[in-house]
Protein backbone atom coordinates (compact mmCIF):
# COMPACT_ATOMS: atom_id res chain seq x y z
CA UNK A 1 0.00 0.00 0.00
CA UNK A 2 3.37 2.24 0.62
CA UNK A 3 4.56 1.67 -2.49
CA UNK A 4 1.48 2.01 -4.46
CA UNK A 5 0.82 5.74 -2.91
CA UNK A 6 4.40 6.60 -4.20
CA UNK A 7 4.00 5.31 -7.48
CA UNK A 8 0.94 7.39 -7.60
CA UNK A 9 2.66 10.51 -6.48
CA UNK A 10 5.28 10.55 -8.35
CA UNK A 11 3.17 9.76 -11.68
CA UNK A 12 0.08 12.85 -10.75
CA UNK A 13 2.48 15.59 -10.61
CA UNK A 14 3.69 15.68 -14.13
CA UNK A 15 0.78 13.33 -15.53
CA UNK A 16 3.09 10.53 -16.53
CA UNK A 17 5.50 8.67 -15.39
CA UNK A 18 8.77 9.87 -15.44
CA UNK A 19 10.57 9.93 -18.83
CA UNK A 20 7.71 10.09 -20.94
CA UNK A 21 6.14 6.88 -19.66
CA UNK A 22 8.81 4.34 -20.23
CA UNK A 23 9.24 3.22 -16.57
CA UNK A 24 10.99 3.73 -13.31
CA UNK A 25 14.06 0.96 -15.21
CA UNK A 26 14.89 3.86 -17.31
CA UNK A 27 16.91 5.80 -14.55
CA UNK A 28 18.85 3.05 -13.41
CA UNK A 29 22.31 2.20 -14.19
CA UNK A 30 23.55 0.03 -16.82
CA UNK A 31 23.86 -3.85 -15.97
CA UNK A 32 27.61 -5.45 -16.94
CA UNK A 33 25.16 -8.12 -18.61
CA UNK A 34 24.70 -6.63 -22.36
CA UNK A 35 21.78 -8.74 -22.80
CA UNK A 36 20.38 -7.54 -19.71
CA UNK A 37 20.81 -4.36 -21.25
CA UNK A 38 19.42 -4.72 -24.36
CA UNK A 39 16.26 -6.20 -22.74
CA UNK A 40 15.95 -3.22 -20.80
CA UNK A 41 16.45 -0.89 -24.20
CA UNK A 42 14.19 -3.05 -26.20
CA UNK A 43 11.49 -2.66 -23.61
CA UNK A 44 11.83 1.19 -23.60
CA UNK A 45 11.79 1.62 -27.50
CA UNK A 46 9.14 -1.41 -28.02
CA UNK A 47 6.69 -0.35 -31.03
CA UNK A 48 9.73 2.34 -31.63
CA UNK A 49 10.77 1.03 -35.63
CA UNK A 50 12.71 3.83 -36.23
CA UNK A 51 15.33 2.45 -33.75
CA UNK A 52 17.91 0.44 -34.86
CA UNK A 53 19.92 -2.32 -32.63
CA UNK A 54 22.76 -3.50 -34.37
CA UNK A 55 24.67 -6.27 -32.73
CA UNK A 56 28.20 -7.03 -33.67
CA UNK A 57 31.64 -8.50 -32.66
CA UNK A 58 34.42 -6.73 -31.96
CA UNK A 59 37.24 -8.20 -33.14
CA UNK A 60 35.33 -11.36 -33.76
CA UNK A 61 35.19 -11.95 -29.90
CA UNK A 62 33.56 -9.75 -27.80
CA UNK A 63 29.76 -9.12 -28.30
CA UNK A 64 28.75 -5.35 -28.72
CA UNK A 65 25.19 -3.45 -29.06
CA UNK A 66 25.14 -0.34 -31.30
CA UNK A 67 21.57 1.56 -30.86
CA UNK A 68 20.64 4.76 -32.94
CA UNK A 69 17.73 6.93 -34.11
CA UNK A 70 17.35 6.20 -38.09
CA UNK A 71 16.98 9.30 -40.00
CA UNK A 72 18.61 11.41 -37.45
CA UNK A 73 22.14 9.43 -37.37
CA UNK A 74 24.77 9.46 -39.92
CA UNK A 75 24.86 6.48 -41.15
CA UNK A 76 28.21 6.42 -43.06
CA UNK A 77 30.07 8.12 -40.46
CA UNK A 78 29.18 4.70 -37.94
CA UNK A 79 30.09 2.26 -40.75
CA UNK A 80 33.09 4.28 -41.79
CA UNK A 81 34.62 5.05 -38.12
CA UNK A 82 33.05 3.17 -35.56
CA UNK A 83 31.56 -0.71 -37.36
CA UNK A 84 34.86 -1.17 -39.38
CA UNK A 85 37.39 -0.50 -37.22
CA UNK A 86 36.02 -2.25 -34.22
CA UNK A 87 34.89 -5.19 -36.16
CA UNK A 88 38.83 -5.42 -37.83
CA UNK A 89 40.80 -4.95 -34.70
CA UNK A 90 41.64 -8.01 -32.16
CA UNK A 91 41.63 -6.38 -28.52
CA UNK A 92 43.31 -8.13 -25.60
CA UNK A 93 40.98 -7.32 -23.62
CA UNK A 94 38.00 -4.81 -21.50
CA UNK A 95 40.71 -1.98 -20.80
CA UNK A 96 42.07 -2.01 -24.58
CA UNK A 97 38.60 -1.77 -26.13
CA UNK A 98 37.66 0.88 -24.21
CA UNK A 99 40.96 2.80 -25.05
CA UNK A 100 40.15 1.86 -28.51
CA UNK A 101 37.12 3.51 -28.57
CA UNK A 102 37.87 6.52 -26.50
CA UNK A 103 41.18 7.33 -28.22
CA UNK A 104 41.45 6.03 -31.48
CA UNK A 105 38.04 6.24 -33.23
CA UNK A 106 37.49 9.50 -35.35
CA UNK A 107 34.50 10.98 -33.84
CA UNK A 108 34.49 14.74 -33.15
CA UNK A 109 32.81 13.77 -29.40
CA UNK A 110 33.14 10.72 -27.11
CA UNK A 111 31.57 10.57 -23.75
CA UNK A 112 30.93 7.55 -21.51
CA UNK A 113 27.58 6.96 -19.62
CA UNK A 114 26.33 5.14 -16.91
CA UNK A 115 22.31 5.19 -16.76
CA UNK A 116 19.81 4.02 -18.98
CA UNK A 117 18.26 7.89 -18.69
CA UNK A 118 21.50 9.20 -20.36
CA UNK A 119 21.51 6.26 -22.89
CA UNK A 120 17.67 7.46 -24.09
CA UNK A 121 18.51 11.26 -23.87
CA UNK A 122 21.84 10.61 -26.55
CA UNK A 123 19.74 8.41 -28.89
CA UNK A 124 16.99 10.95 -29.17
CA UNK A 125 19.47 13.81 -30.23
CA UNK A 126 20.54 11.38 -33.24
CA UNK A 127 23.53 10.30 -31.38
CA UNK A 128 24.45 6.41 -31.35
CA UNK A 129 25.27 4.83 -28.00
CA UNK A 130 27.65 1.65 -27.81
CA UNK A 131 27.08 -0.96 -25.28
CA UNK A 132 29.94 -3.84 -24.69
CA UNK A 133 29.43 -6.81 -22.71
CA UNK A 134 30.99 -6.62 -19.85
CA UNK A 135 30.67 -3.39 -19.33
CA UNK A 136 28.64 -0.96 -17.26
CA UNK A 137 29.05 2.29 -19.03
CA UNK A 138 27.73 2.61 -22.84
CA UNK A 139 29.94 5.25 -24.80
CA UNK A 140 27.92 8.26 -26.94
CA UNK A 141 29.31 8.82 -30.16
CA UNK A 142 28.79 12.75 -31.63
CA UNK A 143 27.26 11.10 -34.80
CA UNK A 144 24.20 12.68 -35.45
CA UNK A 145 22.73 14.59 -38.67
CA UNK A 146 19.33 15.15 -40.03
CA UNK A 147 17.97 17.72 -42.45
CA UNK A 148 17.50 21.35 -41.62
CA UNK A 149 16.43 24.55 -43.25
CA UNK A 150 19.45 26.60 -44.53
CA UNK A 151 20.10 30.25 -42.75
CA UNK A 152 17.81 32.57 -44.72
CA UNK A 153 17.05 36.23 -44.70
CA UNK A 154 14.15 36.95 -42.16
CA UNK A 155 10.61 37.02 -43.54
CA UNK A 156 8.89 39.13 -40.72
CA UNK A 157 11.83 41.10 -39.47
CA UNK A 158 13.44 42.89 -43.53
CA UNK A 159 15.97 45.18 -42.74
CA UNK A 160 17.69 47.65 -45.94
CA UNK A 161 20.26 47.64 -44.46
CA UNK A 162 22.63 45.44 -42.00
CA UNK A 163 23.14 41.14 -41.56
CA UNK A 164 20.41 39.34 -43.83
CA UNK A 165 20.70 35.94 -41.42
CA UNK A 166 17.72 34.87 -40.10
CA UNK A 167 17.53 31.67 -36.93
CA UNK A 168 16.45 28.92 -38.43
CA UNK A 169 14.80 26.19 -36.60
CA UNK A 170 18.02 24.47 -35.79
CA UNK A 171 19.35 25.73 -32.18
CA UNK A 172 23.17 25.01 -32.57
CA UNK A 173 22.48 26.71 -35.89
CA UNK A 174 21.20 30.20 -34.02
CA UNK A 175 24.10 29.37 -31.17
CA UNK A 176 26.24 29.66 -34.01
CA UNK A 177 25.62 33.18 -35.66
CA UNK A 178 25.49 34.25 -31.95
CA UNK A 179 28.74 32.94 -31.23
CA UNK A 180 30.06 34.55 -34.94
CA UNK A 181 29.21 38.09 -33.54
CA UNK A 182 30.46 38.00 -30.25
CA UNK A 183 33.45 36.33 -29.77
CA UNK A 184 34.32 36.83 -25.90
CA UNK A 185 34.47 34.51 -23.67
CA UNK A 186 32.59 36.12 -21.60
CA UNK A 187 29.19 34.73 -24.16
CA UNK A 188 27.91 32.15 -21.99
CA UNK A 189 25.71 29.53 -22.79
CA UNK A 190 23.50 27.60 -20.14
CA UNK A 191 21.46 24.33 -21.43
CA UNK A 192 18.14 23.35 -20.37
CA UNK A 193 15.55 20.53 -21.22
CA UNK A 194 11.74 20.87 -21.29
CA UNK A 195 8.85 18.74 -22.17
CA UNK A 196 8.27 15.22 -20.09
CA UNK A 197 7.66 14.02 -24.10
CA UNK A 198 9.75 16.25 -26.72
CA UNK A 199 13.11 16.54 -23.96
CA UNK A 200 13.07 20.30 -25.92
CA UNK A 201 17.08 21.62 -25.76
CA UNK A 202 16.70 25.09 -24.32
CA UNK A 203 20.12 27.68 -24.23
CA UNK A 204 19.62 30.55 -22.48
CA UNK A 205 22.55 32.85 -23.47
CA UNK A 206 23.87 36.23 -21.58
CA UNK A 207 27.26 38.48 -21.36
CA UNK A 208 29.08 37.56 -18.11
CA UNK A 209 29.98 40.99 -16.55
CA UNK A 210 27.11 43.12 -17.88
CA UNK A 211 24.29 41.27 -17.72
CA UNK A 212 22.91 41.15 -13.75
CA UNK A 213 23.03 37.88 -12.29
CA UNK A 214 19.98 38.25 -10.07
CA UNK A 215 18.03 38.67 -13.76
CA UNK A 216 19.76 35.14 -15.11
CA UNK A 217 19.28 33.42 -12.14
CA UNK A 218 15.25 34.29 -12.37
CA UNK A 219 15.52 33.28 -16.20
CA UNK A 220 16.79 29.73 -14.89
CA UNK A 221 14.34 29.46 -12.10
CA UNK A 222 11.80 30.16 -13.97
CA UNK A 223 12.30 28.29 -17.08
CA UNK A 224 12.48 25.26 -14.59
CA UNK A 225 9.80 25.19 -13.09
CA UNK A 226 8.20 25.02 -16.33
CA UNK A 227 6.07 21.27 -16.41
CA UNK A 228 4.39 20.56 -19.57
CA UNK A 229 4.19 17.92 -22.20
CA UNK A 230 6.17 19.28 -24.75
CA UNK A 231 7.51 22.65 -26.07
CA UNK A 232 7.04 23.08 -29.71
CA UNK A 233 7.63 26.50 -29.72
CA UNK A 234 8.97 29.62 -28.03
CA UNK A 235 5.38 30.80 -27.32
CA UNK A 236 5.31 28.19 -25.07
CA UNK A 237 7.52 29.29 -22.48
CA UNK A 238 6.70 32.91 -23.67
CA UNK A 239 3.20 32.09 -21.97
CA UNK A 240 4.82 30.36 -18.59
CA UNK A 241 7.31 32.50 -17.55
CA UNK A 242 5.79 36.19 -18.31
CA UNK A 243 4.96 38.20 -15.39
CA UNK A 244 1.23 39.60 -16.48
CA UNK A 245 0.00 37.14 -18.47
CA UNK A 246 -3.87 38.96 -19.27
CA UNK A 247 -1.95 42.04 -20.55
CA UNK A 248 -2.35 42.55 -24.04
CA UNK A 249 1.00 44.22 -23.69
CA UNK A 250 4.31 41.54 -24.41
CA UNK A 251 6.56 41.60 -21.88
CA UNK A 252 8.94 39.26 -23.75
CA UNK A 253 10.33 39.98 -26.93
CA UNK A 254 10.94 37.57 -29.32
CA UNK A 255 12.93 38.09 -32.84
CA UNK A 256 14.45 36.21 -35.78
CA UNK A 257 17.11 38.15 -36.38
CA UNK A 258 20.55 37.34 -34.47
CA UNK A 259 21.58 41.04 -34.84
CA UNK A 260 18.96 41.78 -32.58
CA UNK A 261 19.72 38.77 -29.92
CA UNK A 262 23.62 40.55 -30.27
CA UNK A 263 22.63 43.99 -29.36
CA UNK A 264 20.17 43.24 -26.13
CA UNK A 265 23.12 40.98 -25.09
CA UNK A 266 25.33 44.16 -25.11
CA UNK A 267 22.71 46.06 -23.24
CA UNK A 268 22.57 43.39 -20.30
CA UNK A 269 19.82 41.37 -21.25
CA UNK A 270 19.57 37.85 -21.73
CA UNK A 271 18.23 35.26 -24.92
CA UNK A 272 15.85 32.05 -24.55
CA UNK A 273 16.52 29.65 -28.08
CA UNK A 274 14.51 27.04 -28.15
CA UNK A 275 15.19 23.84 -30.26
CA UNK A 276 13.09 23.66 -33.09
CA UNK A 277 11.91 27.44 -33.65
CA UNK A 278 13.06 29.81 -35.77
CA UNK A 279 12.04 32.51 -32.97
CA UNK A 280 14.06 33.49 -30.36
CA UNK A 281 12.97 35.56 -26.49
CA UNK A 282 14.58 38.49 -25.03
CA UNK A 283 14.26 39.21 -21.53
CA UNK A 284 13.33 42.04 -20.22
CA UNK A 285 11.38 43.94 -22.20
CA UNK A 286 10.14 47.27 -22.06
CA UNK A 287 7.77 49.12 -24.53
CA UNK A 288 10.29 51.48 -25.99
CA UNK A 289 12.37 48.26 -27.00
CA UNK A 290 9.18 47.35 -28.72
CA UNK A 291 8.80 50.69 -30.61
CA UNK A 292 12.58 50.35 -31.87
CA UNK A 293 13.33 49.11 -35.32
CA UNK A 294 16.15 47.21 -36.54
CA UNK A 295 17.19 50.07 -39.00
CA UNK A 296 17.15 52.64 -36.36
CA UNK A 297 20.81 51.81 -35.49
CA UNK A 298 22.48 51.39 -38.77
CA UNK A 299 21.35 54.58 -40.34
CA UNK A 300 22.88 58.46 -39.31
CA UNK A 301 21.36 59.16 -36.46
CA UNK A 302 18.98 62.31 -37.85
CA UNK A 303 17.26 59.91 -40.38
CA UNK A 304 16.85 57.13 -37.41
CA UNK A 305 15.34 59.65 -35.10
CA UNK A 306 13.13 61.47 -37.71
CA UNK A 307 11.54 57.83 -38.88
CA UNK A 308 11.01 57.04 -34.75
CA UNK A 309 8.91 59.67 -34.06
CA UNK A 310 6.73 59.61 -37.12
CA UNK A 311 6.74 55.73 -36.02
CA UNK A 312 5.31 56.97 -32.76
CA UNK A 313 2.81 59.31 -34.29
CA UNK A 314 1.51 56.65 -36.36
CA UNK A 315 1.49 53.61 -33.77
CA UNK A 316 -0.86 56.45 -31.51
CA UNK A 317 -2.68 57.59 -34.52
CA UNK A 318 -3.27 53.66 -35.10
CA UNK A 319 -4.81 53.55 -31.45
CA UNK A 320 -7.41 56.69 -31.54
CA UNK A 321 -8.05 57.61 -34.45
CA UNK A 322 -11.22 55.12 -34.90
CA UNK A 323 -12.90 56.20 -31.60
CA UNK A 324 -11.98 59.58 -32.19
CA UNK A 325 -13.98 59.68 -35.16
CA UNK A 326 -16.76 58.60 -33.94
CA UNK A 327 -16.51 60.47 -30.79
CA UNK A 328 -16.36 63.67 -33.07
CA UNK A 329 -19.45 62.42 -35.60
CA UNK A 330 -21.68 61.36 -31.91
CA UNK A 331 -20.85 63.59 -29.49
CA UNK A 332 -18.67 66.73 -30.42
CA UNK A 333 -19.80 68.11 -33.94
CA UNK A 334 -18.86 71.53 -33.00
CA UNK A 335 -15.34 70.42 -33.22
CA UNK A 336 -15.56 69.77 -36.61
CA UNK A 337 -15.05 72.55 -39.50
CA UNK A 338 -18.01 73.24 -41.15
CA UNK A 339 -17.45 72.54 -44.44
CA UNK A 340 -16.03 68.97 -43.73
CA UNK A 341 -18.86 68.21 -41.40
CA UNK A 342 -21.04 68.65 -44.05
CA UNK A 343 -19.54 66.98 -46.48
CA UNK A 344 -18.89 63.79 -43.82
CA UNK A 345 -23.35 63.94 -42.75
CA UNK A 346 -24.10 64.00 -46.70
CA UNK A 347 -21.41 60.86 -47.02
CA UNK A 348 -23.43 59.29 -44.24
CA UNK A 349 -27.15 60.23 -44.72
CA UNK A 350 -27.73 56.88 -47.32
CA UNK A 351 -26.33 54.50 -44.23
CA UNK A 352 -28.59 52.28 -42.33
CA UNK A 353 -26.54 52.24 -39.20
CA UNK A 354 -25.36 54.26 -36.34
CA UNK A 355 -21.43 55.28 -36.78
CA UNK A 356 -20.38 53.23 -34.27
CA UNK A 357 -22.01 49.79 -35.63
CA UNK A 358 -20.52 51.68 -39.44
CA UNK A 359 -17.21 51.63 -37.65
CA UNK A 360 -16.90 48.21 -36.27
CA UNK A 361 -18.93 46.50 -39.07
CA UNK A 362 -15.50 47.76 -40.89
CA UNK A 363 -12.92 47.20 -38.88
CA UNK A 364 -14.20 43.84 -38.61
CA UNK A 365 -13.68 43.31 -42.39
CA UNK A 366 -10.32 44.74 -42.46
CA UNK A 367 -9.05 42.06 -39.71
CA UNK A 368 -10.92 39.67 -41.65
CA UNK A 369 -9.30 40.24 -45.04
CA UNK A 370 -5.75 41.13 -43.02
CA UNK A 371 -5.89 37.19 -41.32
CA UNK A 372 -7.10 35.81 -44.91
CA UNK A 373 -4.01 37.16 -46.18
CA UNK A 374 -1.82 35.51 -43.81
CA UNK A 375 -3.29 32.32 -43.86
CA UNK A 376 -3.35 32.14 -47.75
CA UNK A 377 -0.16 30.83 -50.01
CA UNK A 378 1.95 33.60 -50.23
CA UNK A 379 1.44 33.99 -53.58
CA UNK A 380 -2.08 34.43 -53.38
CA UNK A 381 -2.67 35.99 -50.12
CA UNK A 382 -1.38 39.09 -50.85
CA UNK A 383 -3.41 39.72 -54.18
CA UNK A 384 -6.68 38.81 -52.21
CA UNK A 385 -5.67 41.38 -49.31
CA UNK A 386 -5.52 43.81 -51.96
CA UNK A 387 -8.00 43.28 -54.11
CA UNK A 388 -10.93 42.26 -51.37
CA UNK A 389 -9.88 45.43 -49.76
CA UNK A 390 -10.41 47.41 -52.51
CA UNK A 391 -13.56 45.49 -53.90
CA UNK A 392 -15.40 44.95 -50.66
CA UNK A 393 -14.89 48.56 -49.59
CA UNK A 394 -15.98 50.45 -53.28
CA UNK A 395 -19.00 48.07 -53.04
CA UNK A 396 -20.21 48.97 -49.25
CA UNK A 397 -19.83 52.48 -50.33
CA UNK A 398 -21.68 52.36 -53.84
CA UNK A 399 -24.53 49.73 -51.66
CA UNK A 400 -25.02 52.32 -48.63
CA UNK A 401 -23.99 49.81 -46.12
CA UNK A 402 -20.68 52.75 -44.88
CA UNK A 403 -19.70 55.49 -45.53
CA UNK A 404 -16.66 57.20 -47.02
CA UNK A 405 -15.50 58.58 -44.53
CA UNK A 406 -15.06 55.47 -42.38
CA UNK A 407 -13.49 53.87 -45.50
CA UNK A 408 -10.67 56.39 -45.38
CA UNK A 409 -10.73 56.50 -41.71
CA UNK A 410 -10.38 52.52 -41.11
CA UNK A 411 -7.64 52.55 -44.14
CA UNK A 412 -5.51 55.12 -42.36
CA UNK A 413 -5.71 53.37 -39.32
CA UNK A 414 -4.36 50.29 -40.77
CA UNK A 415 -1.43 51.13 -42.78
CA UNK A 416 -0.34 52.92 -39.50
CA UNK A 417 -0.49 49.96 -37.41
CA UNK A 418 2.16 48.28 -40.26
CA UNK A 419 4.50 50.46 -38.81
CA UNK A 420 4.55 48.65 -35.22
CA UNK A 421 8.51 46.94 -36.16
CA UNK A 422 6.99 43.86 -33.51
CA UNK A 423 3.80 41.53 -34.62
CA UNK A 424 2.75 41.26 -31.08
CA UNK A 425 2.72 45.11 -30.47
CA UNK A 426 0.67 45.21 -33.33
CA UNK A 427 -1.90 42.83 -31.82
CA UNK A 428 -2.37 45.11 -28.58
CA UNK A 429 -2.68 47.99 -30.55
CA UNK A 430 -5.86 46.25 -32.52
CA UNK A 431 -7.44 44.67 -29.06
CA UNK A 432 -7.09 47.88 -27.70
CA UNK A 433 -8.24 49.58 -30.90
CA UNK A 434 -12.04 47.86 -30.68
CA UNK A 435 -12.05 49.32 -27.10
CA UNK A 436 -11.49 53.01 -27.85
CA UNK A 437 -13.98 52.65 -30.55
CA UNK A 438 -16.83 51.67 -27.82
CA UNK A 439 -15.21 54.43 -25.10
CA UNK A 440 -15.78 57.02 -27.90
CA UNK A 441 -19.25 55.80 -28.70
CA UNK A 442 -20.63 55.63 -25.74
CA UNK A 443 -19.12 58.73 -24.05
CA UNK A 444 -16.83 60.44 -26.72
CA UNK A 445 -13.66 62.06 -26.12
CA UNK A 446 -14.41 61.53 -22.20
CA UNK A 447 -14.25 57.70 -23.02
CA UNK A 448 -11.27 58.11 -25.08
CA UNK A 449 -9.11 60.40 -22.71
CA UNK A 450 -10.23 57.47 -19.39
CA UNK A 451 -9.22 54.71 -22.07
CA UNK A 452 -5.68 56.39 -22.51
CA UNK A 453 -5.71 57.29 -18.71
CA UNK A 454 -6.50 53.50 -18.23
CA UNK A 455 -3.70 52.27 -20.41
CA UNK A 456 -1.38 54.73 -19.02
CA UNK A 457 -2.04 53.19 -15.24
CA UNK A 458 -1.91 49.74 -16.64
CA UNK A 459 1.76 50.48 -18.23
CA UNK A 460 3.19 52.27 -15.03
CA UNK A 461 2.47 48.94 -12.81
CA UNK A 462 3.25 46.32 -15.68
CA UNK A 463 6.95 44.59 -14.95
CA UNK A 464 9.42 42.53 -17.17
CA UNK A 465 11.00 40.30 -14.97
CA UNK A 466 10.82 42.66 -12.35
CA UNK A 467 12.15 45.74 -14.41
CA UNK A 468 9.65 48.65 -14.94
CA UNK A 469 7.77 48.07 -18.64
CA UNK A 470 8.35 52.20 -19.04
CA UNK A 471 11.17 52.47 -18.63
CA UNK A 472 13.13 55.08 -18.56
CA UNK A 473 10.18 56.90 -19.03
CA UNK A 474 8.39 55.96 -15.91
CA UNK A 475 10.64 55.89 -13.93
CA UNK A 476 12.11 58.47 -15.13
CA UNK A 477 16.36 57.83 -16.56
CA UNK A 478 17.01 61.00 -18.57
CA UNK A 479 20.58 59.21 -18.86
CA UNK A 480 18.78 56.74 -21.15
CA UNK A 481 16.40 58.98 -23.33
CA UNK A 482 19.66 59.12 -25.50
CA UNK A 483 17.61 56.20 -27.27
CA UNK A 484 14.28 56.67 -26.51
CA UNK A 485 12.40 59.57 -28.07
CA UNK A 486 15.35 59.63 -30.35
CA UNK A 487 18.30 57.97 -31.33
CA UNK A 488 21.42 60.03 -30.66
CA UNK A 489 24.86 59.55 -32.54
CA UNK A 490 26.90 56.74 -31.35
CA UNK A 491 29.62 58.69 -30.12
CA UNK A 492 27.15 59.94 -27.42
CA UNK A 493 25.96 56.56 -26.71
CA UNK A 494 28.49 55.71 -24.39
CA UNK A 495 26.03 53.72 -21.44
CA UNK A 496 24.35 50.92 -21.04
CA UNK A 497 20.37 51.04 -20.15
CA UNK A 498 20.29 52.21 -16.30
CA UNK A 499 18.04 48.65 -15.55
CA UNK A 500 19.66 45.90 -17.37
CA UNK A 501 23.23 47.38 -17.75
CA UNK A 502 24.13 48.77 -14.23
CA UNK A 503 26.72 46.43 -13.03
CA UNK A 504 28.94 47.18 -16.30
CA UNK A 505 27.16 50.60 -16.97
CA UNK A 506 30.39 52.04 -19.45
CA UNK A 507 30.13 51.03 -23.11
CA UNK A 508 32.57 53.04 -24.47
CA UNK A 509 34.99 55.71 -23.64
CA UNK A 510 33.77 59.79 -23.71
CA UNK A 511 34.90 62.52 -26.30
CA UNK A 512 34.99 60.42 -29.54
CA UNK A 513 33.13 62.70 -31.52
CA UNK A 514 34.85 62.98 -34.57
CA UNK A 515 36.00 66.47 -35.41
CA UNK A 516 37.21 67.80 -39.23
CA UNK A 517 41.02 68.31 -39.16
CA UNK A 518 42.55 71.74 -37.64
CA UNK A 519 45.33 73.78 -39.75
CA UNK A 520 48.49 72.34 -38.94
CA UNK A 521 47.40 69.18 -38.88
CA UNK A 522 48.93 66.26 -40.93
Amino acid sequence: MKNRRHRKGRTRKNGCPPNGGNGASASRRLHLDLAQNRRVLQRIYSDAQDIVFRSFLIGGEREAQLIYLDGMTDIRGIEEYVLKPLMRHIPQGLEEIRHLIMEEIPVSSVKLIGTFDECTEEISLGNPVLLVDGSNQAVMLKLSQWEKRPIEEPKTEPSIRGSQEGFSESLQTNTTLIRRKIRSTKLKVTRLVLGRYTQTRIHVIYIDGIADPGLVAEVQKRLRGVEIDGVLESGYLEEMIEDAPWSPFPQIKSTERADVIVGNLLEGQVAILVDGTKDALVVPTTLTSLLQATDDYFYRSLYSSSIRLLRYSSLFLALVLPGVYVALLNFHQEMIPPGLLISMASAHEEVPFPTLIETLLMQLAFELLREAGLRLPRQVGSAVTIVGALVVGQAAVSAGFVSAPVVIVIALTGIASFTAPHYSLEWAIRILRIVMILLGGGMGMLGIMFGLIAIAIHLCGLRSFGVPYLSPIAPIQAGDWKDTWYRNHWWKMDTRPHLTGKRNRRRQPMGQRPHPPRKGDE
